[in-house]
């Protein structure tokens, strides 16, 4: 499976249609479901799948045939979702209500977008991330997105200042979104 995946993404890239259709038929369910999780008219997740599918092609010359393509995908999908809600969307809350959804799903839960976007290969690079912050930062990052604590309580509980902690965690969420969406080329 992985070695006719690594083939169809190098027909791909050559400008192959038979097997950009192999791998949307392949892969479009899965992108169409996790839209649905964010966008309730239909018709938006349809045309947001449809626009991650023009953009893997208008970007394929870009695909590196040993890169994770569910999980290419699934920035591209997020991306995009991103666009289409970001009138009404706070980054940040977005950002984190994601990973917070991936990290809280429910094994016994009916539909396991872990199982479908391979998310847990999200969530270990995310907390690899996390892992590459200042020990402080971690902390405070902890603290607050694991925890659940106020900047005060971690003010206090650390000894720092509230606008410490608000910088830290400031900082903490500027480096994963950047991390993250390193992939803005399949932006525009």
């Amino acid at each position: 499976m992985v070695d006719q995946e690594k083939e169809l993404i190098i027909a791909l890239k050559q400008g192959n249609e038979k097997a950009f259709n192999i791998l949307y038929k392949q892969y479009w369910k899965q992108v169409y479901n996790f839209c649905r999780l964010y966008l309730t008219n239909t018709e938006e997740a349809e045309e947001v799948v449809q626009d991650v599918f023009v953009r893997l092609w208008q970007s394929r010359d870009f695909l590196r045939e040993n890169d994770n393509f569910k999980g290419l995908l699934f920035i591209i999908s997020r991306n995009l979702v991103f666009n289409q809600t970001r009138k009404s969307f706070n980054h940040d809350f977005y950002t984190l209500s994601l990973l917070e959804a991936l990290e809280n799903m429910p094994e016994e839960n009916s539909y396991d977008i872990e199982k479908e976007l391979e998310a847990k290969d999200l969530s270990a690079y995310i907390d690899l991330l996390i892992a590459e912050l200042p020990p402080q930062r971690q902390k405070i990052f902890h603290l607050s997105r694991k925890e659940h604590k106020s900047y005060k309580e971690i003010a206090d509980l650390m000894h720092l200042s509230e606008k410490t902690v608000e910088h830290q965690v400031s900082e903490a969420l500027k480096f994963l979104r950047k991390h993250i969406t390193l992939l803005v080329i399949f932006l525009n």
